[in-house]
């Protein structure tokens, strides 16, 4: 039996969102004693093995890493490789955000469903999401539905046949989470799995002032091991990277199941599959997915 449908969103707010703009250069830091108590995995995954070789050239911008990297997200958000199927989907999930929605989960509670929203009206300003902008500027910040109910899904659903719409969430992902994550990866000389770690992280995450963001797991992960771009050896820093992660993940219920992780990413790692090639075989809740 399928595992139930699953979706995350993040713990961004709207005026971090302009912190990840600045992702390859400045990061949060945060106090050793932050990771505290955090589970580590076994040893044996700390060993330095021929698997750390230097990853090749090319990252997760390849186009057809890029496309490898919405089908793994897109497994653990919305239980299906089908991430194009994906701008249509909106509800609220119950997790404090109010409406999640599109491709990468916008929410109208952290900011970055309205960023979208704005930028659609930029671009086509006789939109059917248009007259929603004041209610979503209103609700920002809370898991509000003032103002939004009871046409906003239709609308939105509406709204994901328009090209233009589709565009603008594409846009709005590579600016905001998909191209600063790629970024910061090759500037830790990380290959293109650890380019996707980062930004399957910012994805659930954002970045933030909190403890569990993205730049707070980096720095947990630093504070155990030395990146490539450092000295260090790729394979134990993203052991140390998924470590981070993982106990993140752990501090809030809606993010609570790490299989995303377990199953999936550190799958990868530890088959030494450190530019994410194919085929690649994972689960996430259980279900089994293949790439080939």
């Amino acid at each position: 039996m399928s595992a139930p449908h699953q979706r995350t969103a993040r713990r961004s707010t709207r005026p971090v969102r302009l912190a990840l703009a600045a992702l390859g250069v400045t990061v949060l830091a945060v106090p050793a004693n932050a990771y505290a108590g955090a589970p580590t995995h076994p040893a044996s995954h700390r060993v330095v093995t021929a698997t750390s070789q230097v990853a090749a050239a090319t990252g997760l911008d390849d186009p057809a890493k890029k496309e490898i990297a919405m089908q793994l997200v897109s497994s653990a958000e919305n239980s299906s490789l089908n991430w194009k199927a994906q701008y249509k989907y909106i509800e609220d999930i119950g997790d404090g955000r109010g409406y999640t929605a599109g491709i990468i989960g916008f929410c109208s509670g952290t900011g970055d469903m309205l960023d979208l929203v704005e930028l659609y009206t930029q671009r086509k300003p006789d939109n059917v999401l248009a007259k929603y902008l004041p209610a979503l500027r209103d609700v920002d910040g809370t898991d509000s539905h003032d103002g939004l109910d009871p046409d906003f899904t239709k609308d939105w659903a509406g709204a994901a046949s328009d090209p233009v719409f589709k565009q603008a969430q594409n846009d709005e992902r590579d600016r905001v989470y998909f191209d600063p994550a790629v970024s910061r990866g090759k500037a830790d000389g990380l290959g293109t799995l650890g380019q996707f770690a980062y930004y399957d992280a910012i994805v659930m995450h954002g970045d933030g002032d909190d403890s569990t963001s993205f730049s707070a797991i980096r720095e947990r992960a630093l504070a155990e091991a030395e990146p490539p771009a450092r000295g260090g050896d790729e394979v134990t820093y993203l052991n140390a990277f998924l470590d981070a992660r993982v106990w993140a993940m752990q501090q809030e219920e809606a993010h609570s199941d790490t299989t995303r992780v377990d199953t999936a990413q550190r799958v990868f790692l530890d088959n030494g599959n450190l530019n994410l090639d194919p085929p690649l075989d994972w689960k996430v809740y259980g279900d089994s997915y293949h790439i080939g």
